[in-house]
């Protein structure tokens, strides 16, 4: 079977690429090595930048996002028993942000694809990508028990930092830069309305906290907690009291409190490999890049970088010409080293290190003073937390 375009990977990115291509005229078959029902239920990221709706809406698959996503124009900061909140609108020239769940994405995106896009094959596990270098590299998996062989003009990875698909760069040409932090995230989903209208972002001795939502009946919370730690460990009373302790604030409000119904500890770290483009494959999303969870960049640069990458397949399709895709990595890798930037000022301005001294802490402080006195300060964090706008 031969295809213009192979995607390795049914997640968001190699969804939404998929969606783009087909709505250009340019065949594609996507590769997804689990089933549809594991890949609906992957609890990720809630936060879609103003880029990510818009690509969404090119794509035809914002209907449920423009009816049921929860639009917010802000977030708050806590500390000291302080509140800040940063409007983005204001500081943005009108951007905002989101909330709606990346498995609500991907639902949306299978629906479609399955109904008039191009062929979707769940359980495909790919094996290997071989011929990266040659014009028809050649994907091979297995499917129903079968060996299986895909040759491609193009093959793009979507399928994370420990899919195939990264080592068809070869080793020599590969680079990755990785940093890990001694902690991890404890997230709990509960069936308890959010206690505040906008994410809530807390700074404390403790350890760092916050408070989102998935609709206004869910919340999503999270702790900083020691990497290694055991949900089991955390009974739900201990859960709210903790929560409670760190978001603690001058005033009247009051943290909801609600069965919990899923508990999952997640390590923070982040990853960059270049190039993003090798021969004929091109990686994408998690693939090519990883970033702490505390900026809400995930899902968001996955998108921006399938953007780019359909715009350039299409730009080759009609004109002939490669200057896109030859320019396809440098574009997204200025766009992931902002991010990755941006995601790690977010984590270490917030969270306490195990080794911290309190001189440490005064520079937190500090940090986040400027941020509630300087006009150019809170406008930088809007500017990168809203998302750069797309080349």
């Amino acid at each position: 079977m031969h295809t213009t375009v192979g995607i390795i990977g049914g997640g968001p990115a190699g969804l939404l690429l998929a969606r783009l291509l087909y709505r250009a005229g340019i065949d594609c078959v996507v590769l997804e090595s689990q089933d549809r029902t594991y890949v609906e239920q992957r609890q990720r990221a809630g936060i879609l930048e103003q880029a990510t709706v818009d690509a969404l809406r090119e794509a035809g698959a914002a209907r449920r996002l423009d009816a049921e996503g929860l639009v917010h124009d802000g977030i708050e900061l806590r500390w000291d028993g302080r509140a800040h909140r940063i409007d983005f609108p204001s500081l943005t020239g009108g951007r905002r942000v989101w909330v709606y769940a990346q498995t609500e994405v991907v639902k949306d995106l299978i629906a479609l694809q399955l109904a008039d896009g191009s062929p979707l094959h769940f359980g495909a596990r790919v094996t290997a990508v071989e011929g990266a270098d040659t014009d028809r590299p050649t994907v091979h998996y297995t499917h129903e028990g079968r060996n299986a062989e895909l040759t491609c003009d193009y093959v793009v990875g979507c399928d994370g930092f420990h899919g195939v698909t990264r080592t068809a760069v070869p080793a020599d040409v590969r680079r990755t830069y990785e940093r890990t932090y001694p902690y991890s995230w404890f997230g709990i989903l509960a069936d308890v309305p959010p206690s505040c209208d906008e994410l809530v972002y807390a700074h404390s001795p403790r350890g760092f906290a916050l408070h989102s939502m998935r609709s206004p009946e869910v919340s999503r919370l999270y702790l900083q907690v020691p990497n290694g730690t055991d949900p089991a460990d955390w009974p739900d009373t201990r859960i709210w009291d903790e929560l409670d302790a760190r978001f603690a604030v001058e005033g009247d409000w009051k943290l909801r409190r609600g069965p919990i119904t899923s508990k999952s500890v997640v390590p923070i770290r982040s990853s960059v490999t270049e190039p993003m483009r090798y021969g004929r494959v091109l990686l994408a999303g998690d693939a090519a890049h990883i970033v702490p969870p505390t900026g809400a960049k995930g899902l968001n640069l996955a998108a921006a970088d399938v953007v780019v990458l359909a715009r350039a397949l299409v730009r080759k399709q009609r004109t002939g010409s490669a200057d896109l895709l030859d320019s396809y990595s440098d574009t997204c890798l200025r766009r992931v080293w902002r991010a990755e930037h941006f995601s790690y000022f977010m984590t270490t301005t917030l969270h306490t290190d195990p080794e911290q001294t309190g001189f440490d802490t005064r520079l937190q402080i500090s940090q986040l003073d400027r941020i509630a006195a300087s006009p150019h300060a809170e406008a930088e964090l809007a500017q990168n937390y809203t998302g750069l706008p797309l080349p």
